[in-house]
């Protein structure tokens, strides 16, 4: 069979998955099977979280795209920011429409991804996502909430890493279409997630 009908249909089945949920109804690891705050299932809980969660999903694989040139500084420093989003999300919880600020971000990645932003808008939306990573855990003790922390760095350091790996296979023969699948994808997870956070 074609290589180019894998990729095609290797996307699809990606943008199918993306889809399937919205990030109104992203669960954390620990409501959804009742466990206790402890390390251990703070760090499982960290890294089962940016992939149970289709937002937080499809902003890291875009990131992927848009980082394609320039990985290693560059993935430490929107790691770092994530990171730094998550603890101010600790110290200052509930901020007003930080929801609907949050789907909004994905809207305005599209944006950069088919080249209509600036590539620095990736800053202060990166910052928000790892604020909303914070919420899940409020109220947590010290070692559950550090491994929580740690297990988040792991996963979505991972998750970059393989996009990177696999879109670089990908960037020549369908840059043009995985720009614009991402893109489509992004848009539509921020409708979904704008119209959640202001009627939901």
């Amino acid at each position: 069979m074609n290589p180019r009908f894998h990729g095609a249909l290797a996307l699809a089945g990606l943008a199918a998955l993306l889809l399937h949920g919205s990030p109104a109804t992203a669960h954390h690891l620990i409501e959804i099977v009742s466990l206790q705050a402890t390390p251990l299932n703070g760090l499982i809980s960290g890294l089962a979280h940016p992939v149970l969660g289709p937002d937080h999903l499809a902003f890291l694989l875009a990131l992927s795209l848009i980082g394609l040139r320039a990985q290693g500084r560059w993935m430490l420093a929107m790691l770092t920011l994530g990171l730094l989003g998550t603890l101010v999300g600790l110290r200052i919880p509930g901020l007003p429409g930080s929801e609907l600020l949050l789907a909004l971000t994905l809207g305005a990645e599209a944006l950069v991804v088919v080249g209509r932003l600036p590539v620095p808008v990736l800053l202060p939306a990166m910052l928000v996502h790892g604020y909303g990573l914070s919420a899940p855990v409020l109220g947590w003790s010290t070692m559950p909430l550090a491994s929580y922390l740690l297990g988040l760095l792991l996963s979505q350091g991972f998750l970059l890493v393989l996009a990177l790996g696999l879109l670089q296979k990908l960037a020549t023969t369908f840059r043009p279409r995985l720009r614009s699948l991402l893109a489509g994808v992004l848009v539509v997870l921020s409708a979904m997630g704008s119209f959640a956070a202001v009627f939901g």
